[in-house]
């Protein structure tokens, strides 16, 4: 598609050569007023050789000009691999390099034909010289606007490729202002040269002048349009597709990128968004890893506050699920089966707990530690907690009725902060009540219901549905806790 985009540019760039240089004939000889001599039969049939002979020798130069100047980029282009930096510049550079190649050619054609005026005349050199000049400048400018529009693909793979793209594009200031010199200032001066050359030298009738001055003025329009309109095109058109991907990354739709094909300023501006884009994509994959592994609340808290080493007292509640004999599952087991089986289990724990709005603290092995009540406080924590652990103990043996379990639940006070050092640390909480719900846990493994709870949370949270089972001293502790078991 490239390379054809190339060929196509060939093409467009020689009928343009071709349109202005007949334009300019038909205004040179019929247009603008000359003195009757010079406009003799004889006089008009040598410019018609002439011209045609320099149109066909400057079409075949301008198009092999332009194939020796774009011939490196049809090898690059068909291809995967990144441009030289040589590559690189001459398709930035491409449509000023072909412009000025077609302006050697339209200066060329001012000092034949001007020339060949001053031949006959003064006044007629001066007018020839003029004409073929201004009209140079405007197919040059048209001609140099359809060379960046059809490059433009191009263009985006280049400034996509290189590292210091601000280095190789050119200022959209310096290309708005060339677009008014080429295709307004040089049409509108045309007009003044021959509202001047007339007053001086009072050629032709006023229908005449007003005749050249209408065409011409026509042109002028015709050419500010034309280069206005393309440059508008150009200036217009990325900054809207920054826009729209703009207002879809305001919606959250991050995975948005947009073509990068200007090659000025405005190729920055969109190369610009783009990695501002891959920024934000990976910023909120880090932030969903980040979650994921410490935890919503925790990975909230700490990109709004920062994170700080220490902790602060917090009363929470406590629930401990641990599995039955998982050292003879492991053993008995291929490790695969072990892992899909402990991922099984632990994401019904993880839905059972985040749906009473407690928080994961971490996984142990095959055991798991949730929190009610920090890092976010929750008010009916302890009643959270019970609620949470009866629903685990259900769906557990339910859902996957191959592993035995224990639950135990407490309450009370514990320390939450981050534990660790600078380099590498962990959300956690410390306290007794942690302890409590690992040894009720063990306890709960040789009870029928499975779960086992303390009395300070049963009583913290004036819930029905609990009754004390008896009074046992834990491992560890001297005192003995009264033990409570759901109904």
């Amino acid at each position: 598609m490239l390379v054809r985009a190339l060929v196509g540019l060939v093409t467009v760039l020689t009928l343009t050569n071709i349109v202005g240089a007949v334009a300019t004939f038909l205004v040179a000889v019929y247009v603008v007023p000359e003195p009757p001599a010079l406009t003799e039969g004889s006089q008009v049939g040598r410019d018609i050789i002439v011209a045609s002979g320099y149109l066909v020798l400057a079409s075949v130069i301008g198009i092999l000009m332009g194939a020796r100047k774009l011939s490196s980029l049809a090898d690059w282009l068909p291809s995967e691999r990144p441009p030289t930096a040589e590559e690189q510049l001459a398709v930035l550079r491409g449509p000023r390099t072909l412009a000025r190649g077609m302006g050697v050619l339209w200066l060329g054609a001012t000092i034949l034909f001007g020339a060949l005026s001053f031949s006959r005349s003064t006044d007629a050199g001066l007018r020839i010289t003029a004409i073929v000049g201004l009209s140079g400048v405007i197919t040059c400018s048209v001609g140099f606007r359809f060379a960046e529009r059809l490059l433009r693909e191009a263009a985006g793979r280049a400034l996509s490729a290189s590292e210091h793209p601000q280095e190789i594009v050119q200022s959209v200031a310096m290309r708005s202002m060339a677009t008014w010199i080429l295709g307004t200032g040089a049409p509108v001066l045309g007009v003044v040269l021959l509202g001047a050359a007339s007053l001086a030298d009072h050629v032709g009738t006023r229908r005449d002048l007003a005749l050249a001055t209408a065409v011409l003025g026509v042109n002028c329009l015709l050419a500010g349009f034309i280069t206005t309109l393309s440059v508008t095109r150009a200036t217009a058109a990325p900054i809207i597709s920054v826009r729209k991907a703009l207002a879809r990354i305001e919606r959250g739709e991050l995975d948005v990128s947009v073509p990068v094909y200007d090659g000025t300023d405005i190729g920055l501006l969109q190369a610009g968004f783009n990695r501002m884009a891959a920024g934000l994509r990976e910023r909120e994959q880090l932030r969903d890893l980040f979650g994921r592994h410490v935890g919503v609340d925790v990975a909230r808290r700490a990109l709004e506050n920062g994170v700080e080493l220490g902790g602060e007292v917090r009363d929470v509640a406590v629930i401990y699920i641990d599995i039955v004999g998982s050292t003879r599952i492991a053993a008995v087991k291929p490790a695969q089966d072990v892992v899909d089986l402990l991922n099984r289990f632990f994401g019904v724990v993880i839905d059972v707990v985040e749906a009473a709005d407690g928080f994961i603290n971490k996984f142990a092995g095959d055991a798991a530690l949730a929190i009610f009540g920090a890092p976010a406080p929750l008010p009916d924590r302890e009643a959270c907690a019970l609620d949470a652990a009866r629903t685990l103990a259900k769906r557990v043996a339910a859902e996957i009725p191959e592993i035995d379990f224990g639950i135990g639940v407490a309450s009370g006070e514990v320390v939450a902060g981050n534990i660790g050092g600078p380099s590498r640390f962990e959300y956690t909480v410390i306290g007794d009540p942690v302890n409590e719900a690992a040894r009720l846990g063990e306890l709960a493994k040789s009870l029928p219901q499975r779960v086992a709870a303390s009395a300070a949370v049963v009583t913290a949270a004036s819930v029905t549905g609990w009754r004390a089972a008896d009074d046992l001293v834990l491992r560890g502790r001297a005192e003995p806790t009264t033990v409570y078991v759901p109904n």
